[in-house]
């Protein structure tokens, strides 16, 4: 990801393919993750797309470029080691985490245009509540007055992405002091409850859906059925 620098203006999609969306609630971190990791490999080419929408219990992840020196002192949040980019960064009640699982060769999306539509669905979502955010050259992410409220770690295989965004709502953020947050020293880190924006993550969660599905051309079902997170979907 470290390759992925400035983006244009990304342009929503002009065309709409439907997708699930799964809305898992609160759950630990690694039964969700394996999930993922399931379903991605098990997927054919004519297997719909979907979004999951979750928020994790405290948990510090790395990613495969992770250094353990970044995890300062993580006292009795746990560590896990993942299969997405980045460095660390941390997961707790308060942050809506998605995970777009979407065939990006059939959506005729390439890795960097993928990252700038995200981006731009968070930077869109910010706007609803006249929060002004920016993206960072070479720090995969959204900031605000260069504070980091959305971190990206993603991970595409044979064309189809997991992993996925992490977005700062009304989380504590005191976690963040524990790590160098996606590997620097003394970034700072803020959420939109901080600047001003609502408390409630629904509210956030619905705007923030709805410009990822207008960025990738979605159109969302709803499903009430969720994944079974001990096996495969």
């Amino acid at each position: 990801m470290d390759a992925v620098t400035a983006c244009t203006a990304a342009t929503p999609a002009n065309t709409t393919r439907p997708a699930l969306l799964r809305d898992l609630g609160r759950q630990g971190y690694e039964p969700v993750w394996h999930a993922m990791q399931q379903f991605t490999d098990s997927r054919g080419d004519a297997t719909t797309d979907e979004l999951w929408v979750v928020e994790h219990d405290p948990v510090f992840t790395l990613g495969q470029a992770g250094k353990d020196e970044h995890v300062l002192a993580p006292g009795d949040i746990p560590v896990l080691h993942v299969d997405r980019g980045g460095q660390v960064t941390y997961h707790g009640p308060g942050q809506i985490v998605v995970y777009p699982l979407l065939d990006l060769r059939r959506l005729g999306i390439g890795v960097r245009d993928y990252v700038c539509r995200i981006e731009q669905a968070i930077i869109d979502t910010l706007d609803e509540w006249n929060i002004g955010a920016e993206r960072l050259d070479g720090a995969p992410g959204v900031y605000v007055g260069g504070a980091k409220i959305a971190a990206l770690g993603i991970r595409v295989r044979r064309g189809c992405s997991f992993h996925g965004l992490a977005f700062n709502v009304s989380l504590d953020l005191e976690p963040f002091h524990r790590i160098n947050p996606c590997g620097y020293a003394g970034m700072q880190v803020t959420s939109v409850l901080d600047l001003g924006g609502p408390s409630g993550i629904e509210a956030v969660k619905a705007v923030l859906l709805s410009h990822l599905a207008q960025q990738f051309g979605l159109a969302l079902q709803p499903t009430p059925e969720l994944p079974d997170l001990t096996t495969r979907l």
